[in-house]
């Protein structure tokens, strides 16, 4: 998710590269004095800066999300996955969502309601043979 970090980064930067347009309007507004208005002048003179950092950063996203949707179809991504109940011990192949994390589980033998382990994202990362098809990627799990 280092791509939407990226993108707010720029978004920020875009902001305050601005900023020497609207800042000293909304200083006046708010009875500003004027010494702020002192500052948002001197932020006119290096808001190139910030313009050249808003666009790297967001270059820079952009080349994370496509590299993270690239390397979606670049695994083969099993999705099944053998259940085992930690209480009775029943096994059962159950098939693996591509959309969601699946949380809750119930044991066809027992009814015991299986949850995923601390640390884990889904009771597949817990109790399956195959981890969930994020992790088995190598991206964050839901």
């Amino acid at each position: 998710m280092n791509y939407k970090k990226s993108i707010v980064g720029s978004a920020i930067a875009f902001i305050v590269a601005t900023s020497c347009c609207w800042l000293p309007a909304v200083i006046i507004a708010l009875g500003g004095a004027s010494g702020l208005l002192a500052f948002a002048n001197g932020l006119e003179q290096i808001s190139g800066v910030f313009i050249v950092i808003g666009f790297i950063a967001l270059i820079y996203g952009g080349y994370l999300y496509n590299k993270r949707n690239s390397s979606y179809t670049d695994v083969e991504v099993q999705l099944a996955s053998t259940v085992t109940c930690p209480k009775c011990g029943h096994q059962q192949e159950e098939p693996m969502p591509t959309n969601a994390c699946q949380y809750f589980y119930e044991c066809n033998n027992c009814n015991e309601i299986l949850k995923p382990k601390p640390g884990d994202c889904c009771v597949y990362c817990s109790y399956g043979t195959v981890a969930c098809p994020p992790i088995q990627q190598s991206l964050n799990c839901c």
